[in-house]
């Protein structure tokens, strides 16, 4: 058995989620913005949505996947500030918001349309936050990559001390490989989205924040 087998034995024995572990960054920026409003798009069984929430405003999670959605909304049902829906993006309710999440999810969504799409879902001076994934090239990516992987067993071992059989329903949701790289996506960003911050994180992700410009004086 080679190294990378055993790694990922060990890892799934040892499931951790890298996605909620930049959940408590997320809910720092969009509380930072003063976002009273909140679009989680892909809320999979509402972690995000929970630490967003936290905050005197009301969050609306989008999740197409049904059974996870409906997970999400029983676990919210007595909370009148939170509405999960049972939709894609695509399918998002009419209106706008003064903060939209995505984690995990820009690489399932074709990029420069839903950046553009995303930038007309904020409000004036609304912030877009997103944790995504992206594809490996380069050196630069290589060399990312092995803090991580040195990285994840350990997290694994803090996170879930015990063995797992299967993964946690949090983690069960339909995946799919990244198709754009780093460089893919800061170039659609500063089409899409002049004044985009994006900086590449460990365990595989970048993070992306976005500020729309504020509303015109007098407006």
């Amino acid at each position: 058995m080679t190294l990378m087998s055993r790694l990922d034995r060990f890892n799934r024995r040892h499931p951790w989620s890298h996605n909620d572990h930049y959940g408590p960054w997320v809910a720092s920026q969009v509380a930072a913005s003063g976002a009273r409003t909140v679009l989680d798009v892909g809320c999979g069984t509402g972690n995000l949505v929970a630490l967003l929430s936290r905050r005197p405003s009301t969050v609306t999670g989008l999740e197409p996947h049904p059974a996870t959605a409906r997970a999400a909304a029983e676990r919210f049902a007595d909370k009148s500030a939170i509405t999960v829906v049972n939709t894609d993006f695509a399918g998002r309710p009419q209106g706008r918001w003064d903060a939209v999440t995505l984690v995990a999810v820009l690489h399932h969504l074709p990029l420069a349309p839903t950046l553009r799409e995303l930038r007309g879902c904020l409000t004036p001076g609304g912030r877009l936050v997103v944790v995504g994934c992206y594809r490996e090239s380069g050196p630069a990516d290589l060399l990312a990559a092995l803090p991580a992987m040195a990285a994840n067993p350990i997290m694994g071992l803090v996170k879930h001390p015990a063995r797992a059989d299967a993964p946690p329903l949090h983690m069960t949701a339909p995946t799919t490989e990244a198709q754009e790289t780093l460089a893919d996506i800061r170039a659609a960003a500063a089409r899409e989205l002049p004044g985009t911050r994006i900086r590449r994180r460990l365990f595989w992700r970048y993070t992306l924040v976005y500020d729309a410009p504020p509303a015109a004086a007098g407006l």
